[in-house]
């Protein structure tokens, strides 16, 4: 398991530096109205991991999957992992969140049972 200080180190620098989907995603899920009035943080240090963004009431992880994910073995373990640990996990494609925000946040309002809300 990595050093708690290590994981929340590079979760910082993640925050600092994210990639383009996660900056385009990052637009729409601060809006509470949008997402009816879930609180998401971003490159959260969760365990050994560090989550895309993490909701924790309900508990919903949300993973946006690019370059850095053609490890299927290693994300099964970490949504295992997350899963485990009481979260839903629902991954997507960078192009979505760059190309159809509006997809994710319908997506996170079913899995949360929170019903339609104005999208963008």
């Amino acid at each position: 398991m990595p050093d708690r200080f290590v994981l929340q180190t590079r979760a910082r620098a993640m925050r600092r530096e994210p990639t383009f989907a996660e900056k385009a995603l990052w637009k729409v899920l601060p809006d509470r109205e949008q997402v009816a009035g879930l609180r998401f943080r971003r490159q959260v240090a969760m365990g050994p991991y560090i989550a895309d963004f993490a909701c924790f009431s309900p508990r919903l992880i949300i993973e946006l999957d690019g370059a850095a994910h053609w490890n299927p073995e290693y994300d099964a373990a970490r949504d295992q992992w997350f899963q485990a640990q009481g979260f839903t996990v629902l991954r997507f494609p960078n192009d979505d969140a760059i190309a159809r925000p509006s997809l994710i946040v319908e997506a996170i309002l079913r899995a949360t049972g929170r019903g339609q809300q104005r999208l963008p």
